[in-house]
């Protein structure tokens, strides 16, 4: 005898969000901007690391070998934005980055010279080249010139970096002293309205309401620009 087959509930439609990967934040949706200074600064972290990657991809490390490209590409990314910062500054500061990576002891030609070896080490180590243990030591041998070359550069963005915290600071405290000072007088004008009001008696009392209101204004006022100053002393110092 036919049995009919038992029917199966079908399974509700899929809808478009359940059909469609969740969609991964990218990384310039996460990452905050780096500063000048740190961007300086990480470029010694990242000779190293592109070193160390890079001997270690000698050894037939696939996978080091990824990691040293893109270290590098980081590490050229980063020093190209460097040198394109400089027109952002004023020009004094402007002239004193331009000295320390073009000026006649300039850092620039030393780190081209790194970079240009670890592209080399990188292209000999794709390729299986005999010529990698020479290219190898070269690098090795130029660590420490391109570390010095790095803190130099980073030195000289830290010696910027406060010199205009502190000329930021100074505009600050200028215009903080002269809103001291309206709200100083705001108080004097503030004082002799109730005192004329005051005399004035019954006919004087709204005049009176303004004037303290004046006042109190005036004391908020004299708070906020305190404590404005103590910020901006705070910032500078950790700058």
């Amino acid at each position: 005898m036919f049995m009919p087959a038992p029917v199966q509930n079908p399974s509700p439609p899929r809808t478009a969000l359940q059909t469609q990967p969740l969609a991964r934040p990218t990384v310039a949706a996460v990452t905050a901007p780096i500063s000048d200074l740190n961007l300086a600064a990480r470029q010694r972290m990242l000779s190293q690391r592109m070193v160390m990657q890079t001997l270690l991809a000698a050894g037939g490390d696939a996978r080091q070998l990824s990691a040293a490209r893109t270290t590098f590409q980081l590490f050229c990314d980063s020093h190209a934005r460097l040198l394109g910062t400089m027109s952002h500054y004023d020009t004094h500061s402007a002239t004193r980055l331009h000295a320390v990576y073009e000026g006649p002891q300039g850092v620039n030609a030393t780190i081209q010279s790194f970079m240009e070896l670890m592209r080399s080490a990188l292209d000999h180590i794709a390729r299986q080249s005999p010529h990698v243990q020479s290219v190898l030591e070269a690098i090795v041998d130029s660590t420490d010139a391109v570390l010095d070359a790095l803190n130099a550069a980073t030195n000289v963005f830290d010696a910027v970096t406060k010199a205009r915290a502190d000329l930021l600071f100074k505009e600050l405290t200028g215009i903080v002293s002269d809103i001291h000072t309206i709200a100083r007088e705001a108080k004097v004008v503030s004082f002799n309205a109730q005192v004329m009001a005051a005399r004035a008696g019954q006919q004087g009392r709204e005049f009176a309401v303004v004037a303290n209101v004046l006042s109190g204004i005036s004391t908020e006022i004299d708070g906020l620009s305190r404590k404005a100053i103590d910020l901006a002393d705070r910032n500078r110092q950790q700058a």
